[in-house]
């Protein structure tokens, strides 16, 4: 039996990590979710604009993307509708955002189609299918097994490759306090997926929606939506806070910090001080640790190398300032105050 590899918590606590890929920043993380809504809501409009704007490289509702060829399995479809569907959205659809209107079942080849067409565009960094009713089979046995089974093959997908593969699905017609609990299917549905999203309209036929979202990788959010004349889902309010900003903002706080100085060397909460004395910024030590170990090439860009340790039961942080002559693009980048700027990721349009 091979051993169980594990890493202990202060090794962990001072290792530099890639953050997240985010398809879409803040919202749509690499992995697996489901956006589930009631029958002719426009969840399949909001798919395939989605599938366009991403593959296009444009900001979502003011959020970067990660452009990248997408994948539309439009199972309900056809090829006519999807034509006459585009021709709405946008004004130019990009070759690298690919339709499929058939596909084998998750019990019958499902996935060895998705993973050859990973296989033959490299680049792709998300898949809609459209829905997951369909990928099931007429003969589907509704159970917490097999649901938990089914989604599971798919989030390892997702991860393997890191992409993100959002389900299109339903909601229950029975009201309920949570909306999350109105997902059709058992619970592992939720369980399985690292995000799900509801899209709920005020009343039928109103053309106003409230997308609900939580996730393992987002905050909880309630976006309040319009569609517009195009049948485009625009955002009109956001309840979001944007503590993302702080991805950013370190770097510039840092950098204004080093600006003066060769070295720092401190504990988090002597750091935290520094760089936000009176607390506006909401930088706490637990936060200035993570932030700066998820942005230690953002760092290195700016011109500062960052390192956490131990040293005599506790832990401190290391930043000083790169040698122009070991780090050839020392000095080269000059960090945006994100706040100042206006360049809020998450900006209603």
């Amino acid at each position: 039996m091979t051993d169980l590899r594990t890493i202990d918590g202060e090794t962990l606590m001072s290792q530099p990590l890639q953050p997240l890929n985010f398809v879409v920043d803040t919202l749509i993380s690499q992995g697996l979710h489901i956006l589930a809504g009631s029958p002719k809501v426009g969840k399949s409009w909001l798919a395939l604009w989605l599938a366009v704007t991403v593959a296009k490289g444009e900001p979502v509702w003011g959020m970067g993307v990660k452009q990248g060829t997408t994948l539309y399995l439009c199972l309900e479809d056809s090829q006519l509708r999807i034509q006459n569907r585009l021709f709405d959205v946008t004004e130019d659809a990009p070759s690298n955002v690919h339709f499929c209107t058939e596909s084998r079942i998750l019990s019958d080849g499902l996935t060895e189609q998705l993973e050859q067409f990973l296989r033959e565009h490299p680049d792709t960094s998300l898949i809609i299918i459209d829905t997951l009713q369909m990928i099931r089979g007429t003969t589907y046995d509704n159970t917490y097994a097999n649901d938990y089974r089914d989604l599971s093959a798919l989030k390892r997908l997702a991860d393997a490759h890191g992409i993100a593969v959002l389900l299109i699905h339903h909601l229950r017609k029975e009201k309920a306090d949570d909306v999350f609990n109105r997902i059709s299917g058992t619970t592992a549905i939720s369980g399985a997926v690292d995000s799900s999203f509801t899209l709920v309209e005020e009343r039928r036929g109103s053309g106003r929606a409230k997308l609900s979202c939580i996730g393992r990788d987002i905050e909880y959010r309630e976006l309040e939506l319009r569609r517009n004349a195009d049948n485009v889902w625009e955002v009109t309010a956001d309840s979001y806070q944007q503590p993302a900003l702080l991805d950013g903002r370190i770097v510039f706080l840092l950098s204004a910090l080093m600006d003066s100085r060769k070295e720092f060397i401190g504990t988090p909460t002597e750091l935290a001080n520094r760089i936000d004395p009176d607390g506006s910024e909401g930088i706490t030590p637990k936060k200035v640790s993570r932030q700066i170990l998820q942005s230690v090439d953002a760092l290195k860009k700016a011109g500062i190398i960052a390192s956490i340790r131990r040293s005599n039961g506790k832990r401190l942080i290391e930043l000083r300032r790169a040698d122009s002559a070991e780090f050839s693009g020392a000095g080269k980048f000059d960090p945006i105050d994100p706040v100042a700027s206006g360049e809020a990721r998450c900006a209603v349009q």
